[in-house]
């Protein structure tokens, strides 16, 4: 891979005496003591699967590499989850490879050297430690990720692989595309369907720093309903909770009030908080290790239902009780989100909304105006994990014990729908929480966050007093 230094605006010219001086003088910091990553021993069979499921093909699978935010300016890399569930490892323009014989190896840009000239650790901007910090060398490498590593510059792409295509365009033009590409992509995703014992621990972490976040929003409410952008007041107390407990928020906070709610990704969050109205708020806690949460809750402002309020919210409630209730091994991926809709057209059908059969609506689909999207989705490094795995393993599948999935229904009811009855306009409600399938059933990872009415009210009320 070719190598360049990567300077900017901040960037002065460097005099031979200086360059002379910056390449003397540095105390040897090299590591002997660090202890493998704990996600070393579970990425070296996640790898071991790999190689066994592609034998005598090679393999490659990158991180990714920065994306300009502005001029000079990167976005927060974040590898790709592909790479960083079969590496642990997170730095950009890494690669990782596994040959025809199964050995992987990763190649890696190592610690910033200051022999022989180089300038990169004080004037390399992308990659100089003295810019974005300290990277492990080679040995540091191998004693992390217990996994044999080589310099990103020894590696060599010619001939035939199999390539996750689309993260790194250095590697996509190095190999010409092959018709097992969809195929190996397709695979990467599928096999993280089901979540090992070390997942659903860092599942578990993200979703009860998320519980915080939720407790640390409630108890920001009396502030943020007096500021004129309490939408993002509450993102940003949410988004600290994240920062101090992971990585960052997992996706984009959405902190709808009032009729925002019914804007399904409404990231603007640029909104007043009036306490006459409801707010839904759709966010989780990204762990360290890239594993994220996704909860919805949504609170009466005032921290109390209004009559009509509560009626929308019971249905929404109701309904994720059903789709709770469908979970179990063998049943169908799909089922959760009927049992889900089955209840919304019943509700929205008994208050006179919809006309027909329930069995009508649920053919028809006519339900879907006031809902819109499916009720939930896989959960894991991704917050809609899987998502290029095969309709029939994933969508059209069945549940296995290890699936970790949302069920969030909702009720969309757009303030400008002249179907409705006015005092049901502008209402928007979702609850989302987050489960891993067991033998028998399914359990709520989140809930330790109320979802009736009730309990609710009574939660947030313990925590503004």
């Amino acid at each position: 891979m070719n190598e360049q230094l990567n300077t900017g605006s901040h960037d002065l010219p460097i005099t031979d005496e200086l360059a002379a001086f910056m390449r003397t003088g540095w105390a040897d910091t090299r590591r002997t003591d660090l202890n493998p990553l704990p996600i070393a021993p579970w990425a070296a069979k996640r790898r071991a699967a790999l190689a066994a499921r592609f034998p005598g093909e090679r393999l490659v699978v990158p991180a990714g590499v920065l994306r300009v935010r502005s001029n000079d300016s990167d976005y927060r890399f974040r590898p790709h989850s592909a790479y960083s569930y079969l590496t642990g490892a997170g730095e950009p323009d890494d690669v990782l490879v596994v040959e025809p014989g199964g050995q992987a190896r990763l190649y890696l840009r190592p610690r910033s050297p200051r022999e022989e000239g180089s300038e990169e650790f004080y004037r390399d901007r992308r990659h100089g430690e003295f810019w974005v910090g300290r990277r492990p060398d080679l040995a540091e490498a191998e004693q992390l990720y217990q996994l044999e590593c080589a310099h990103i510059r020894d590696l060599a792409l010619a001939g035939p692989a199999r390539v996750l295509r689309g993260v790194d365009p250095a590697v996509d033009a190095a190999i010409e595309p092959g018709e097992g590409d969809t195929e190996f992509a397709g695979f990467l995703s599928e096999m993280r369907l089901i979540k090992d014992e070390w997942e659903l621990g860092e599942l578990q972490g993200a979703v009860d720093a998320s519980v915080r976040g939720f407790e640390d929003v409630v108890r920001a409410l009396p502030e943020a309903l007096r500021h004129p952008r309490g939408e993002r007041y509450l993102e940003g107390v949410f988004g600290l909770r994240s920062r101090l407990e992971g990585n960052a928020v997992g996706y984009d906070s959405i902190v709808a009030s009032g009729a925002h709610a019914c804007v399904l990704h409404w990231i603007r969050n640029d909104g007043r908080l009036d306490r006459n109205e409801l707010l839904l708020m759709d966010a989780g806690v990204e762990a360290d290790s890239l594993y994220t949460a996704d909860i919805t809750r949504t609170l009466p402002l005032s921290g109390r239902f209004t009559e009509v309020q509560r009626q929308v919210y019971t249905l929404v409630y109701e309904a994720q009780n059903a789709g709770i209730a469908a979970l179990k091994p063998g049943a169908r991926y799909r089922d959760f989100h009927l049992a889900c809709m089955r209840v919304i057209a019943t509700g929205l059908r008994e208050w006179g909304l919809l006309k027909g059969s329930v069995d009508e609506l649920m053919d028809k689909g006519l339900y879907r105006r006031y809902t819109l999207c499916s009720s939930g989705h896989m959960l894991g490094l991704d917050v809609h994990d899987c998502a290029k795995a095969r309709g029939e393993v994933y969508l059209d599948g069945v549940l296995e014990e290890g699936h970790v999935l949302t069920v969030e229904p909702g009720l969309y009811l757009q303030p400008d729908d002249l179907t409705l009855p006015e005092e049901f306009r502008g209402i928007g409600v979702r609850i989302e929480d987050d489960l891993v399938v067991t033998r028998d059933g399914a359990r709520l990872m989140s809930a330790a966050l109320p979802r009736h009415p009730d309990e609710l009210e009574g939660w947030m009320a313990a925590l503004l007093s």
